[in-house]
């Protein structure tokens, strides 16, 4: 985590409701073991900071995209399992074993490459493979499994420790999607068979997201593998119904909030239009003002036509005009009691109002997931939950100049 004194704005990271959703979530999948997916960098919230909470409250493992995202783990000192969730690339198979991550592989090719280097460094190292069973990304057809896993099997610096499938609309609620997620389960069954047929079998079976963990108890396996729910978000209302069947009255938390501080202040007429395009004039003469975040921080520019708002003293307030790439600005209303140094919400509570991640998602017509993933790298991930008077006090001097640049603030 990082925190910048530079800029107002900041992106507060609740380790406790990672640690509270990871508990939660464990308690439904049991006695299926827990792999929390911190890949792209945990869904921005920070990949070593969740990775450490998530073990700490009883995940088995840890899930990644790319080499690179379990190499930057590895150097942050965290232990335990890391599975790379895609094929690792030709040339990176000394640094998939140095660094002790687990390969997904569905080729015998990149399985020669994952036993050399495992030669080359000493050692025997544990190896998962990916069946496509319906999702059509990545993976091996069905009726190659067996070949990739006698492949593995046959060389002595291999094992194959885990064998997964990933399921394409576990989180659906309609008959269709119902359908077709049993035909995927069924298709991965009849491989578990045929390997086993064969003297094979895994120790390690896996075929759920956070959808099928919560939605579809037969699709746990051994283990599962959870993102969005540990990040206190639902894919769907359908998997949201089955979770608080799964475990009445308890709840997921949301783990991140978007805050900043009002930076500039004024009073414009009515019928002024702030912004680039000046595409909305003012009702009436109006407190409007700047917040430091704009589209480059992940808050887009649709967000004007899709009726954004933000909350500042406890109230929900409207943009006042066009996201631009550093700041958007606010329409306050008349007379509002709004100063330079106001704490500003653009996800999370502020008195008794929530904007969620699950609403910018409606209203931008997308999931929750890119809400979170797209809130860029130049926001802070602050921890322990900082408040705007702490930031204030260490820009007081840039503050107390904006403020008495503008003499209208909190008019």
């Amino acid at each position: 985590m990082t925190e910048s004194r530079s800029r107002p704005a900041w992106a507060d990271i609740d380790l406790e409701a990672v640690r509270h959703n990871t508990e939660l979530v464990r308690r439904v999948v049991a006695p299926a073991a827990l792999c929390a997916v911190v890949k792209a960098d945990a869904y921005g919230h920070g990949a070593a900071a969740v990775a450490r909470a998530a073990l700490d409250a009883g995940a088995a493992g840890l899930a990644v995209a790319h080499v690179e995202e379990g190499v930057e783990l590895r150097k942050a000192e965290i232990e335990g399992p890391i599975l790379l969730l895609a094929e690792p690339p030709v040339g990176t198979g000394e640094t998939v074993v140095a660094h002790r991550l687990t390969p997904t592989l569905a080729d015998p090719a990149r399985v020669a490459e994952i036993g050399d280097a495992a030669r080359l460094l000493g050692t025997r190292h544990q190896v998962h493979v990916k069946v496509d069973t319906g999702m059509h990304r990545l993976g091996a057809a069905p009726d190659d499994v067996l070949a990739v896993a006698k492949a593995i099997v046959a060389d002595p610096a291999l094992v194959l420790e885990g064998v997964w499938t990933h399921l394409a609309v576990a989180d659906g609620a309609s008959v269709e999607d119902r359908v077709f997620t049993t035909g995927q389960l069924a298709a991965f069954d009849e491989v578990l068979d045929h390997l086993a047929a064969q003297g094979l079998r895994p120790p390690v079976r896996h075929a759920a997201n956070s959808g099928g963990a919560i939605a579809w108890p037969e699709a746990r396996y051994t283990m599962v593998r959870c993102g969005i729910a540990l990040y206190g978000y639902h894919p769907t209302p359908a998997v949201a119904e089955a979770f608080a069947a799964a475990v009445p009255g308890e709840a997921l938390r949301p783990v991140m909030s978007l805050r900043a501080c009002v930076t500039a202040v004024r009073v414009l007429d009515a019928g002024v239009r702030p912004s680039y395009g000046r595409r909305r004039p003012l009702a009436e003469r109006s407190v409007v003002a700047t917040v430091p975040l704009g589209y480059a921080d992940g808050v887009p520019r649709a967000m004007l036509d899709a009726g954004m708002e933000v909350l500042i003293g406890g109230r929900r307030r409207p943009l006042a005009g066009t996201v631009t790439m550093d700041q958007l600005m606010v329409d306050c209303g008349p007379a509002a009691d709004v100063g330079v140094g106001d704490e500003v919400v653009l996800l999370g509570r502020q008195g008794a109002e929530e904007i969620t991640a699950d609403e910018w998602a409606a209203r931008l017509g997308t999931i929750s997931y890119e809400v979170l993933c797209g809130i860029g790298p130049r926001v802070a991930r602050t921890t322990g939950a900082p408040t705007a008077a702490r930031w204030r006090s260490g820009l007081g001097p840039h503050l107390e100049r904006r403020a008495e640049e503008n003499g209208n603030a909190g008019s």
